[in-house]
């Protein structure tokens, strides 16, 4: 089999020339030359025209309970994983159980750490280099939920096992009494009620801290933000934090909160937390309520946790994730469960490695991939070598089915606002435009055929493991700011290994695996079959405790005040 995965590549513009492109493209006379050579250098019109006998399968086509094995894995116990500190090695961060074990210990108090965030924030949003993370903060509101939190642990009755916990949440998701912008200006709506999830962590005890930032309408993976800022990485400032979920990867990063709220629809979960160095997991499609996040992409968007370890991301996915009947997507599923959460073996498990695949990233990615391999091996694993055909047909599908999906959800806007989004978010909404009916129909016949390809791949191994990007966090150049760029060659290798999971549904989690040589991060990307979030979940632990943390350049500490 030939590996056929292609780097797109494209002319790096910013400033005169990206407007020019961008104006170009939405000019009647001249857009649709520039968007026909675009479709087809994005290998688009070659999807157009080909044959696929596959029916179209318009959202990923899961296995459903009727056709699984009965779940005898016990419900977790969430207080017990609450107390439970998380088995590091080098820097520690402050996770949920630290917060949690200070409170009833009377070591601090929620109040305390909403006071300290709250000086943080604001002396972090200031200076040469400002960070950029929160586009709200509700300092009455934040107080007044750690005074309540307070009085719960005074009296012995926290209210659950995130109880005074600082939890930050991106802009895509509803929190009552915010305003929900999705990282535009043209959106300032303010919630009349939570999103499930943030209910769900609300009704946990969760202290919310804000709205965190993004990548404009979440259209690409760098983290740029013409409106509300672009968030700096924290370990490595003056680079992207990756998106779009940036705010939630850098907030987490540096400090402000052990758990965020994000959402994914081409790796815009994983993307961030393997660039800021944290854990980030994307769960099997439907396994997660949409309810309450704005509806960008239906068919491959997820909402999910990212933490400072795999045990706070393991916290939060058990507390968000099952059946929720307002989100009728979400109702047919298995209860979630962490059955070997903890477990250090993985004697009996078969990790799949498509070797040109997984070593398609810069050398120092490789070498960090592969010394997870090996803590792997000397667990008990097992390394399988496995080919998996037509990624290329994959990936040109999913970019497809993201870039219709949000043009459509943002068509009724077009005609009012459309010069009211950013340069590189007015491109990639021109590019949607221009897709046709066929190719999208295309593109859910590509998903149904890779999700059988991969299917076939399952049944041999039980995990995939690839790098989670190509590189590390790319430099926020001079040019860059304020009008933005159009980098294909950055957004095709942060989007070389996440893709897959987004087109078929299938669960996958980037945990910290290293530093470059440049002490930016590098994540590891695990990926299952459908439902088996446990697996990814204490791999990913496993993986955590032999791999040392370092400290990130810009971090607070909410519990001592450093």
């Amino acid at each position: 089999m030939t590996y056929d995965l292609k780097t797109a590549h494209a002319p790096r513009m910013t400033g005169l020339a990206l407007e020019a492109a961008a104006l170009a493209l939405e000019n009647p006379a001249t857009g649709h030359l520039i968007g026909q050579k675009l479709l087809k250098d994005l290998g688009i019109l070659d999807l157009r025209v080909t044959a696929l006998h596959e029916a179209p399968s318009v959202a990923p086509d899961l296995p459903r309970p009727a056709s699984l094995t009965a779940q005898a894995a016990p419900p977790p116990d969430l207080d017990a994983l609450a107390r439970l500190a998380p088995k590091t090695t080098g820097f520690a961060f402050e996770s949920a159980a630290d917060f949690v074990a200070a409170y009833r210990e009377g070591r601090s108090d929620p109040v305390k750490v909403a006071e300290r965030f709250l000086e943080a924030a604001q002396r972090l949003d200031g200076g040469e280099r400002p960070l950029r993370v929160f586009i709200e903060r509700n300092a009455d509101r934040l107080l007044a939920a750690a005074r309540e939190s307070r009085e719960r642990y005074r009296s012995g009755a926290p209210r659950g096992p995130l109880d005074g916990v600082p939890v930050s949440i991106k802009d895509e998701l509803d929190v009552e009494g915010y305003h929900t912008t999705v990282g535009t200006r043209i959106f300032r709506d303010r919630a009349g009620e939570d999103a499930t999830t943030v209910r769900r962590l609300r009704e946990a005890g969760a202290l919310i801290l804000g709205k965190v930032n993004m990548h404009e309408i979440g259209i690409d993976t760098s983290g740029f933000n013409a409106h509300h800022g672009t968030p700096t990485n924290p370990y490595a400032p003056g680079h992207y934090t990756g998106g779009s979920s940036s705010g939630s990867g850098a907030s987490v990063a540096a400090g402000f909160c052990p758990i965020s709220l994000g959402a994914d629809g081409g790796g815009s979960i994983r993307i961030p937390a393997a660039l800021c160095g944290v854990v980030g997991l994307k769960a099997t499609w439907s396994r997660i309520s949409e309810h309450g996040a704005f509806p960008l992409c239906a068919s491959v968007g997820h909402v999910g946790p990212l933490g400072a370890t795999v045990r706070d991301v393991a916290l939060a996915y058990a507390l968000i994730a099952g059946p929720d009947p307002r989100d009728p997507n979400s109702l047919h599923q298995p209860p979630p469960h962490l059955e070997g959460l903890g477990r250090d073996d993985l004697e009996g498990v078969r990790i799949g490695v498509y070797r040109p695949w997984f070593e398609h990233a810069t050398p120092e990615i490789v070498r960090a991939a592969e010394g997870a391999l090996d803590i792997f091996r000397a667990r008990g694993a097992r390394v399988v070598e496995v080919e998996i055909p037509e990624l290329d047909r994959a990936r040109v599908a999913q970019g497809i089915t993201i870039l219709c999906e949000m043009a459509s959800c943002m068509a009724r806007y077009d005609a009012e606002h459309r010069r009211s989004f950013s340069l590189g978010v007015r491109i990639n909404l021109a590019i949607g435009r221009a897709l046709t009916g066929v190719d999208y129909v295309q593109s859910q016949k590509v998903r149904a055929r890779f999700s059988r390809h991969l299917a076939r791949v399952f049944e041999a191994v039980d995990v995939l493991v690839t790098p989670t990007t190509a590189l590390t966090a790319p430099r926020i150049a001079e040019d860059v700011l304020p009008r933005g760029e159009s980098n294909l060659d950055v957004t095709s290798g942060l989007m070389r290994f996440v893709f897959p999971a987004n087109l078929t549904g299938n669960p996958a989690i980037s945990v910290p695996g290293g530093y470059g040589a440049s002490g930016h991060p590098i994540g590891i990307q695990l990926m299952g079959r459908p439902w088996e979030e446990h697996l990814l979940l204490r791999m990913g632990e496993v993986l955590e405790r032999a791999v040392p943390r370092r400290a990130p350049s810009i971090h607070v500490r909410l519990l001592d005040g450093a």
